[in-house]
C-alpha cells in the first residue's frame, strides 16, 4: 500500500471514529434518553415525513408514534408497567416496531421470539423471559397456541380481528407521558434477544438500551444517512442486525425504512426500484443468493449508494460489488450478546472490521492462540494466554470494561454467562469475552473471520446447535445414535448440517422429515444423513466430529449409505455421485 493510500485510510478510520464517539457522547449507563425519546423527537419535527414502507403501504413518523402510544395505553389497561416483560411473536411489518416502542414508553421490556421456532423451542424461549403477555401477530397464532407452555402468558393477537386489535382500535392515541418511564436508564434491559448458543436450547440474551443506542450511533457514525435515506431491510427484525441496526440507520436520521416480509431474490431488485431505496441490510446468504441469480435489468441503474452487514465472503466481495453497482461496503462484525463489535469502515476487501495499535486502549478486541483440539485457548508457562501474530488464527476475544458497548450483558441464566467470559487473559484478574470465533488480524489491524469453535455452526444466517439437533433425532423412533456436524458445501457460506447416525429396524427414513419439522427450525434441520454401523468416541466417551467433518458427504469417498434432504421432493434420497456433482456444482439449491 502506497503512503498516500495509507494516509488515507488512517483519514477515514479517525474520522469516522471521531463521529462515532461525538454522538456517543450521551450514551452513558446512568443517561435516561432512549430510542423512544428520538423516535418523538422525530415525530415532532417531521411529522408527515414517511417511517416505514411496507408492501403498499406507508406510515409516517406521526402515525409510527401514534399507533406506538395505543401500545403503550394497551399496556397500561392490561396491567404491564416497569420491568415487566412481553414477548412479541411476528413478523416483518410496522406494527412489529411501533409494539416494543409502545413497551418501552411504559418502562417494560420486549422479548423478541424468532418466528422459526414452534413446540418446545418456542414455550422455552417465552418462558425463560418471563413474559406474562405475549403479543402474537394472527400468522403464528397456530404456533403459539401448539407450543407447549407449563404456565401460558395471556395471549394477545394482532390482526384478522384478534383480540388486540380490538383493544389497540379502541385505545386512544395521544402520549401516555413521560411518567411511566421516569428513571429508566440506558444500563437497564430492553430486549431478551436469542441465540441458539453452543448447546440445548435457545438462550436469552440480555440487550440493554445503552447497547440499542450504541450499535445504532456506530451505524450512523459510519454511513452517514440523512433524512432522504431509505434504507430497504429484508432482515427479521428479531434478529439485532435487521431489527436493531437497520432500525437506527432510518430512525436516527429521520429517514425511513422499507421493511419486507422475508427476503426474496426474485422481488429484491424491484423493491430496491420501487421504493428508491438508498441502503440495504445484508448477511452473506442474501449476497450470494443475489449473486447466483440470472441478471435482471434492474440490478443496475438504482439509488443505493451504500451497503451494510455481515458475512459477505472475499471470494465473492469484488464480483458483488462490480456486477450491482455497490459504491460502499460497510462489513461488520458483531455478536447480539458480545461486547465485541467492529466495522469495516474503508471496505477493505474480506475484513470484518479493524482494530488498529493506537486504538487498542478504546477498542480492547485480540486474537489469542487457540487449541481447537480440546477448544480452549493455549496458555503459557505463566498460566496466561498467548496473543497471536499478525495473520496466525486463533480465538478473538473483548475486554470487559464499564466502558459504553465494552461490558458483556450476558444471559438470562448466569451459568450461560459465565461460560463466555474468561479469566487471567493477560495479566491476573482482567477478564475478557469470549466470541466462539477464530480469526485473523494483520499487521494493520484489520480482522479477518475464520470460522465458528465448536459444534455451533451458521447456516442460513442461523446458529445451530447440535445438541438441539441430536435431541430431535433421539427422539425419532428407531435412532439408536446420532453425531450431528456441520460441513462444507462448495460455493455456499456457511456450514451444512449433516448427522452420522446409527438405527435399527424400526426406523423410516421416509417419515424423518415430518418428525423433524415438528421438532426443529427449517435451518436446523439436516441436510445430509450417513448411516453409520457405530459412532466413534474418544476415550472419554465425548463423540469425535474432527473425522467426519473432514470426510464431508462426498460418497466416492465414505462407504457408509449416505443421503441429502432433496429439496423438489422434500425427502431424504439416496446421495449419488452424480446428485454429489449437482450440488457441488451449485445445480441443487440446498
Amino acid at each position: 500500500m502506497g503512503l498516500t493510500s495509507a494516509i488515507k485510510r488512517e483519514a477515514i478510520y479517525i474520522g469516522t471514529i471521531a463521529r462515532t464517539l461525538w454522538l456517543l457522547r450521551l450514551v452513558k449507563p446512568d443517561a435516561t434518553r432512549t430510542i423512544v425519546d428520538i423516535v418523538e423527537a422525530q415525530a415532532l419535527k417531521r411529522p408527515g415525513h414517511i417511517a416505514i414502507y411496507c408492501l403498499d403501504h406507508t406510515m409516517t413518523y406521526a402515525q409510527m408514534d401514534a399507533r406506538a402510544n395505543r401500545y403503550a395505553h394497551w399496556a397500561l389497561s392490561a396491567g404491564i408497567g416497569r420491568g415487566d416483560c412481553v414477548a412479541l411473536l411476528m413478523e416483518n411489518r410496522p406494527d412489529y416496531i411501533c409494539a416494543w416502542l409502545g413497551m418501552f414508553k411504559v418502562g417494560a421490556q420486549v422479548a423478541l421470539i424468532n418466528t422459526n421456532l414452534q413446540g418446545a423451542a418456542l414455550a422455552h424461549s417465552i418462558a425463560i423471559s418471563g413474559a406474562r403477555h405475549a403479543i402474537v401477530g394472527a400468522e403464528l397464532a397456530l404456533n403459539f397456541r401448539e407450543a407447549p407452555f407449563e404456565t401460558r402468558p395471556a395471549e394477545w393477537i394482532e390482526g384478522d380481528s384478534g383480540n388486540l386489535s380490538a383493544a389497540l382500535a379502541a385505545a386512544p392515541d395521544t402520549s401516555p407521558g413521560k411518567q411511566h418511564r421516569a428513571g429508566i436508564t440506558l444500563k437497564e434491559r430492553a430486549f431478551y434477544i436469542y441465540t441458539s448458543g453452543t448447546t440445548g436450547m435457545p438462550k436469552a440474551a440480555n440487550f440493554s438500551h445503552m447497547r440499542m443506542l450504541f450499535m445504532m450511533s456506530g451505524f450512523f457514525g459510519a454511513l452517514r444517512p440523512s433524512d432522504t435515506d431509505r434504507i430497504y431491510d429484508p432482515l427479521p427484525l428479531y434478529h439485532s442486525t435487521g431489527g436493531v441496526c437497520a432500525v437506527g440507520l432510518a430512525f436516527f436520521s429521520g429517514g425511513a425504512l422499507i421493511l419486507k416480509r422475508k427476503f426474496s431474490v426474485h422481488e429484491f431488485w424491484p423493491d430496491i426500484h420501487r421504493y428508491g431505496a438508498t441502503m440495504f441490510e445484508y448477511i452473506g446468504e442474501l449476497c450470494r443468493y443475489l449473486l447466483n441469480a440470472p441478471p435482471s435489468p434492474l440490478e443496475r441503474g438504482h439509488k443505493i449508494r451504500a451497503i451494510t452487514g455481515n458475512g459477505l465472503r472475499p471470494e465473492i466481495w469484488r464480483e458483488f460489488q462490480s456486477r450491482f453497482a455497490i459504491a460502499r461496503v460497510v462489513e461488520f462484525y458483531g455478536s447480539t450478546e458480545g461486547n465485541v463489535s467492529m466495522l469495516n469502515y474503508d471496505g477493505t476487501v474480506g475484513a470484518v472490521g479493524r482494530v488498529p495499535d493506537y486504538l487498542e486502549w478504546l477498542l480492547p478486541s485480540r486474537v489469542i492462540r487457540f487449541d481447537v483440539e480440546s477448544e480452549m485457548p493455549v496458555r503459557g508457562p505463566n498460566g496466561l494466554c498467548i496473543e497471536c501474530e499478525a495473520d496466525e488464527v486463533g480465538e478473538t476475544i473483548g475486554g470487559i470494561s464499564k466502558r459504553a458497548g465494552r461490558g458483556f450483558e450476558g444471559y438470562s441464566n448466569k451459568a450461560d454467562s459465565d461460560k463466555k467470559i474468561l479469566r487471567d487473559v493477560f495479566k491476573h484478574g482482567d477478564a475478557w469475552f469470549r466470541t466462539g470465533d477464530l480469526m485473523r488480524r494483520d499487521a494493520h489491524g484489520y480482522f479477518y473471520f475464520v470460522d465458528r469453535i465448536g459444534d455451533t455452526f451458521r447456516w442460513k444466517g442461523e446458529n445451530v446447535s447440535t445438541g438441539e439437533v441430536g435431541e430431535a433425532l433421539a427422539a425419532v423412533p428407531g435412532i439408536l445414535e446420532a453425531n450431528v456436524y456441520g460441513v462444507t458445501v462448495p460455493g455456499v457460506d456457511g456450514r451444512t448440517g449433516m448427522a452420522s447416525l446409527v438405527v435399527n429396524g424400526d426406523f423410516a427414513l421416509d417419515d424423518l422429515p415430518t418428525r423433524l419439522k415438528a421438532r426443529l427450525a427449517p435451518y436446523a434441520r439436516p441436510i445430509f444423513l450417513r448411516l453409520a454401523p457405530q459412532i466413534v468416541v474418544t476415550g472419554t466417551f465425548k463423540q469425535r466430529k474432527v473425522d467426519l467433518v473432514r470426510e464431508g458427504f462426498d460418497p466416492a469417498a465414505i462407504s457408509d449409505p449416505l443421503y441429502f434432504l432433496d429439496p423438489a421432493t422434500a425427502k431424504y434420497e439416496r446421495l449419488t455421485s452424480e446428485r454429489y456433482a449437482d450440488i457441488v456444482a451449485g445445480r441443487v439449491k440446498l
